[in-house]
C-alpha cells in the first residue's frame, strides 16, 4: 500500500500508531493519513451490543431463590477520548463475542448483587428501581473499560418454589374477598344515604330556621357592638377634643410665663443700667466735686502757708519789721486755716454722721491707747479669782476689750450717733456693691481735716 488518507465509517474508529505518533491517534467515524507499514493502522467496532442477562435461582434477602432475565444495550464509547483510548487498550483485536462476554459477565455479577439485596416483593413490584440500581451499580464499572451501558430492563421474573404464585393467589383471594366486602357496604351504604337524606332534610328544615333565628340574634348582636363602638368613638373624640383644649391652653400659659420672664429679665437689665448710671452721677456729682475741694483747700493752704513763710523770711533782715511780719503771717496763716476748717466744715454739713464717724474712727486707737496706758506703766499685775470665771492674761485681756466695746454706747449717748448701726449700713451696701448695686458713701470717702 502507499502512504495516504485511510477512512473508517461512523460505526467504528480508526487506531494509528507507531512513527511520529508518541501514542496512538484515535479517529471515530473519520478519516487519518497514514504510512501503511511504517505505521499500524487498525479498526474498532463501536456498534450497539445487545445483551441478555440472565441470573438462575438467586437468593433474595429473604432467602427465596428467583430467576431474573434483563435486556442490557451496550457499546464502546467512541465520543469521549479517554473511554476510546481505554477500550482500544483492552479490547483493540479481539472478537465482538468476546467483548459481549465480558460485558455480560460483569452485568450478570452486579444484576445478582441487586437481587441479593432486595426482597422477592420488591423485585416483582419495583421493577424500575431494581433496573435502575444494576444500570447505575454496571455503569460505573464498565465505563473503566470504555463501555457504555445505553440502557438496562427488567425481561422477566420467576421462581421454581412457586412463591410468585401463591403471591398472586393471596392476591386473588384479596381482590375476591373485598368484592363481596364492597358489595355489601354498598348495599349498607344505600340504605344508610337513604335515612341519612331523610335526616338530612328534616335537619335541613330545622337548621333553615335556626339559620333565621342566628341570623337576628347576629344582627342584633351586631347593631349593638356598632352602637357600642359609636358611642366610644364619640366620647373618645369628646375626650380628646377637651384633652386637646386642655393643652394648648397650657402651651398659651406657658407662652405667657415666657413673655413675662423675658419682661422681667429686661426690667432687671434696666434696673441695672439704671444703678450703674446712678453710680456714675454720683461719683460725678458728689465725690469727685468733694476731691477736687480737697484737693484746691489743700493746694491754696500750702501756697499761703509758703508766701506767709516767704515774706516772713524776707522781712527777717529788718529787726525793725520783723515783729510786723511775723503778725502778719500768723493773720495770714489763721485765716488759711480758717478758711480751710470752713470749707472742712461744709463738708462735714454735707456728709453729717459720716463725718463725724470718721472722726471717732481717727480718734478710737487714740482712746484705745489711753485706756490701756496705765496697764502699760505698771510694774506687777497681782490678780484674784474666785474660780468662777477666766484667771490670768485673758483675764486682764477681756477688761481692755470690755472697756473698748464700751466706747461705742459713749459715743451714742455724747452724740447721738450708732456706731455699730453705721457699721452694719457700711457692711450691707458693701455686699450690694459686690453684686453690682450702687455703694453707699463710706465715711472714709468724707474730705480730711
Amino acid at each position: 500500500m502507499v502512504w495516504g488518507f485511510v477512512t473508517c465509517g461512523p460505526n467504528e474508529a480508526l487506531v494509528v500508531s507507531g512513527c511520529g505518533y508518541s501514542r496512538p491517534l484515535l479517529v471515530p467515524g473519520g478519516r487519518a493519513f497514514a504510512w501503511p507499514g511504517i505505521q499500524d493502522i487498525r479498526r474498532i467496532s463501536l456498534n450497539t451490543m445487545t445483551l441478555q442477562v440472565e441470573s438462575i435461582n438467586v437468593y433474595t434477602s429473604q432467602g427465596v431463590p428467583i430467576s431474573v432475565t434483563g435486556i442490557a444495550q451496550v457499546k464502546i464509547q467512541g465520543q469521549n477520548e479517554e473511554m476510546l483510548a481505554a477500550a482500544c487498550e483492552m479490547f483493540l483485536g479481539k472478537p465482538t463475542s468476546e467483548i459481549q462476554q465480558i460485558a455480560l459477565l460483569t452485568l450478570e455479577g452486579h444484576q445478582r448483587a441487586i437481587m441479593g439485596s432486595m426482597t422477592v416483593e420488591e423485585i416483582y413490584k419495583d421493577r424500575k428501581k431494581f433496573s435502575k440500581q444494576v444500570f447505575k451499580v454496571a455503569s460505573s464499572d464498565l465505563v473503566n473499560m470504555g463501555i457504555a451501558v445505553v440502557s438496562y430492563t427488567l425481561k422477566d421474573v420467576r421462581d421454581e418454589q412457586g412463591y410468585l404464585t401463591s403471591l398472586g393467589m393471596a392476591r386473588t383471594a384479596e381482590v375476591k374477598r373485598d368484592a363481596r366486602i364492597g358489595e355489601a357496604e354498598a348495599r349498607k351504604d344505600a340504605q344508610i344515604k337513604e335515612a341519612i337524606a331523610e335526616e338530612e332534610r328534616m335537619a335541613s328544615r330545622f337548621l333553615n330556621d335556626i339559620e333565621i333565628a342566628k341570623a337576628q340574634r347576629d344582627f342584633e348582636l351586631k347593631k349593638a357592638t356598632y352602637d357600642v363602638e359609636v358611642h366610644t368613638k364619640k366620647a373618645e373624640a369628646e375626650l380628646a377634643y377637651d384633652l386637646q383644649a386642655a393643652k394648648t391652653k397650657q402651651m398659651i400659659k406657658e407662652e405667657e410665663m415666657q413673655i413675662k420672664v423675658v419682661e422681667r429679665t429686661q426690667e432687671i437689665a434696666v434696673q441695672d443700667q439704671e444703678m450703674m448710671r446712678r453710680e456714675r452721677e454720683l461719683e460725678a456729682t458728689i465725690r469727685r466735686p468733694a476731691e477736687a475741694e480737697k484737693y484746691r483747700l489743700e493746694k491754696l493752704a500750702e501756697a499761703n502757708r509758703n508766701r506767709v513763710v516767704l515774706e516772713a523770711e524776707a522781712e527777717a533782715e529788718s529787726v525793725r519789721v520783723r515783729g510786723e511780719a511775723e503778725a502778719f503771717a500768723i493773720e495770714a496763716k489763721a485765716r488759711a486755716e480758717a478758711e480751710q476748717m470752713a470749707k472742712k466744715a461744709d463738708a462735714w454739713k454735707e456728709y453729717k454722721e459720716a463725718a463725724m464717724i470718721d472722726m471717732l474712727l481717727d480718734s478710737l486707737p487714740k482712746i484705745v491707747a489711753e485706756v490701756a496706758a496705765p496697764l502699760s506703766q505698771a510694774k506687777k499685775v497681782t490678780m484674784v479669782s474666785s474660780g468662777n470665771g477666766q484667771i490670768g492674761a485673758s483675764k486682764l485681756t477681756g477688761e481692755v476689750l470690755d472697756i473698748v466695746t464700751r466706747i461705742p454706747e459713749l459715743v451714742n449717748c455724747m452724740t447721738g450717733v450708732d456706731i455699730r448701726k453705721f457699721m452694719e449700713c457700711n457692711k450691707t451696701s458693701t455686699v450690694v456693691a459686690r453684686s453690682g448695686s450702687i455703694p453707699s458713701p463710706s465715711p472714709r470717702s468724707a474730705p480730711t481735716r
